[in-house]
């Protein structure tokens, strides 16, 4: 029974040392593919950076470059060690396995198909600001497989492509312009047409504001205290514009507000104090 074992155990090792010089020569090519696949990335890179093509787009043409490189140097390496391999019986295994394989590595798969359809696509690209679901932020990163971006308080959110893929993209960058708002309520003895036009300069007043495109000043409802107003205006929609506007926009509205002397009512005062009566009848009527 042990003469077995030690007769078992001596052919493998004689296999081995056997193999060993075809498993150097398969450690040689590996070495050569991950040489040729980095020099061969960097002549896609000088190539491409010749053409007007988007950074998205250039990184999975680099990335399938590096792709091909290594199953190429892989397959080498796999006939060397395996004389009996062929590109035929690897196709015919995974046929076999193909749904095993599909089942183990279903996320893997749809990322990485997800991140081939990003890339490819015009839409969100890296340096663009994007919302879906929770986050807002600006993309720094798309890969095949996830993309990070950053938050504007600092956070980064890696984010799976199958995710961006699916889901409610909202790109809030598309545009080098896009529209802002916001609601302004006067009081109900304003003149409508005086406080519309006061509004209108206000707005027009804004140098981050854009002049070739027009200021809206619709009247939109009547609120508790007030006749509201709905402002609309078109700045850069990205950068430090994109945040400041916004905060010259209304401090310019209050300003030509007193200076015209129209009211900007609180609002609710009217209903919080005919909450509060009945509130006090209650108190009195516990003593």
């Amino acid at each position: 029974m042990f003469q077995t074992i030690f007769d078992q155990i001596d052919t493998m090792v004689e296999s081995v040392l056997a193999s060993l010089p075809f498993l150097v020569i398969a450690a040689v090519i590996l070495a050569i593919t991950w040489i040729v696949a980095k020099f061969a990335s960097r002549i896609s890179a000088r190539l491409i950076g010749k053409i007007d093509l988007r950074p998205s787009l250039r990184n999975l043409i680099e990335t399938l470059v590096r792709l091909g490189v290594w199953i190429t140097g892989m397959m080498l390496a796999a006939l060397v060690v395996f004389p009996n391999f062929s590109p035929s019986g690897l196709l015919a295994g995974l046929g076999i396995g193909a749904v095993a394989i599909g089942f183990a590595f279903q996320d893997f798969f749809e990322n990485f198909l997800a991140g081939v359809m990003i890339m490819l696509r015009e839409k969100m690209q890296i340096g663009d600001v994007v919302k879906t679901g929770e986050i807002h932020g600006k993309v720094e990163f798309i890969s095949l497989r996830e993309s990070h971006i950053r938050a504007f308080s600092g956070e980064l959110h890696v984010l799976p492509n199958s995710i961006l893929f699916k889901d409610p993209l909202e790109v809030v960058t598309d545009l080098e312009e896009r529209r802002f708002e916001v609601m302004i309520g006067v009081a109900y003895d304003t003149d409508l047409e005086r406080a519309s036009k006061v509004l209108h300069k206000a707005v027009e007043g804004v140098d981050l504001v854009s002049k070739e495109k027009d200021i809206q000043v619709l009247a939109d409802n009547f609120g508790a205290s007030s006749v509201d107003f709905r402002v609309r205006w078109w700045a850069a929609s990205s950068g430090s514009e994109a945040v400041m506007n916004r905060d010259q926009v209304v401090r310019a509205i209050k300003r030509e507000l007193d200076k015209a002397d129209i009211e900007i009512p609180f609002p609710y005062i009217t209903h919080t104090f005919k909450e509060a009566v009945p509130m006090k009848e209650k108190a009195n009527a516990a003593f």
